[in-house]
């Protein structure tokens, strides 16, 4: 329809430009003496205008030459862009197939585009460190240093790649200058936490893992088990005397000293320095909140010999196998405290007590090792004889 109109409209026009040059007497006259020229006034206005369309034409050719080479210049900018583009697209598709020696080669040619240097230094990085140089992953890594836009990206990325090849050190010094820009997000701190875990930094690795807990950043599961190989380290350092030793227990927070791998660990390093009567006490606030059978074994170890303590130890766990009958590892316990302060009979009541209800192999030489030496004190030879040949049974399974 716009179609027809246009045409309607344009023969319309021919038709009133024929009528009018037809029905047009006047002329124009140019005078140059001695010349005269006569011109028809339609004539003339042909004429005009296509002096005007010519000049036009001319025109802009000249302008479109003068801006020729800019033109030229803007399109080899825009086919570096696009290929600098395509080069960027080709260097994450090898990246994330892990074919990393195209991935370098293609982010080399990406960084080519100004805008693709800083993002293509990194994929580079991160593929020449797949592919086990060093020396050319810092390269990149220092020449996507000069965007500073890209910062955070660069440091994250280093210290991802650092703690992979074993440098906590570097990485976290990385780690501070991250940190000294105010970031805190979530990855950030998992890369701490792992970095500090490499260097070994335990005070360190407990707080990042609070830190992660309260923004339920970590697996319960692994949480634990970095809490237990931080305490595990901290409360076994030879260099601590019983003064530090005391100290470290009281910064631990409350809520974590009566967790049972908190608990026996501390204990263990308490009787260590010979600090019995602490690990006695810190046993049994923790079994107070959670029975566990580690705890019990701690509770056996901190144990002395002629102390008033001892018969005390003996009617607490009484009271615990009470409340808590067919447990074997009480019993035991309950059996080696009574052999320790020379109650024969009790002691092997218990210690047999353990060896009905044991379950496990550990329990079960245990128990005979203990029979084994109350028959050596009642000086019945036979009889620890056999256990200790039950013992080595046990043991061999």
């Amino acid at each position: 329809m716009r179609i027809f109109i246009s045409l309607v409209i344009l023969f319309a026009a021919a038709i009133g430009l024929a009528v009018g040059a037809r029905f047009n007497p006047g002329n124009v006259v140019f005078f140059y003496p001695p010349y005269r020229v006569d011109l028809s006034l339609n004539f003339f206005l042909l004429l005009l205008l296509l002096v005007f369309v010519t000049l036009y034409l001319m025109l802009n050719a000249i302008r479109d030459a003068q801006r020729m080479p800019q033109r030229v210049a803007a399109y080899r900018r825009e086919k570096r862009e696009r290929e600098g583009n395509q080069a960027m697209r080709d260097a994450l598709k090898a990246l994330f197939e892990g074919r990393f020696g195209h991935a370098e080669k293609a982010a080399a040619r990406a960084s080519q585009s100004q805008d693709n240097t800083g993002l293509s230094a990194l994929i580079a990085a991160r593929a020449a460190h797949r592919l086990g140089h060093p020396e050319r992953r810092d390269t990149w890594l220092a020449k996507a240093h000069q965007d500073g836009a890209l910062k955070t990206a660069r440091l994250m990325t280093a210290i991802e790649l650092l703690i992979d090849e074993r440098q906590p050190e570097t990485a976290l010094e990385a780690v501070n200058e991250l940190q000294a820009t105010g970031t805190r997000h979530i990855h950030a701190l998992r890369l701490a936490l792992k970095a500090n875990q490499r260097s070994q930094n335990w005070p360190e690795v407990l707080r990042l893992v609070r830190l992660l807990d309260k923004r339920n950043a970590l697996h319960s599961a692994l949480s634990r088990r970095l809490r237990e190989l931080a305490y595990e380290h901290l409360l076994s350092d030879q260099s601590h005397d019983a003064e530090s030793l005391r100290r470290m227990w009281n910064g631990i927070p409350s809520d974590e000293q009566l967790q049972p791998y908190v608990a026996c660990r501390a204990a263990a390093a308490f009787n260590a320095k010979g600090l019995h009567d602490d690990a006695r006490r810190l046993v049994e606030k923790a079994l107070a909140t959670e029975w566990d059978d580690r705890l019990i074994r701690a509770y056996g170890e901190s144990a002395t010999l002629g102390s008033p303590s001892l018969l005390a130890q003996i009617e607490r766990c009484e009271e615990w196998a009470k409340a808590r009958p067919g447990d074997a590892e009480l019993e035991l316990t309950l059996g080696t405290l009574c052999l320790r302060q020379k109650l024969w009979g009790k002691a092997q009541f218990h210690l047999e007590q353990a060896l009905s209800d044991a379950l496990d192999a550990a329990t079960v030489r245990q128990a005979h090792l203990k029979l084994a030496q109350l028959h050596e004190g009642l000086n019945q030879p036979e009889e620890a004889a056999e256990h200790y040949r039950r013992c080595a049974l046990a043991t061999a399974i």
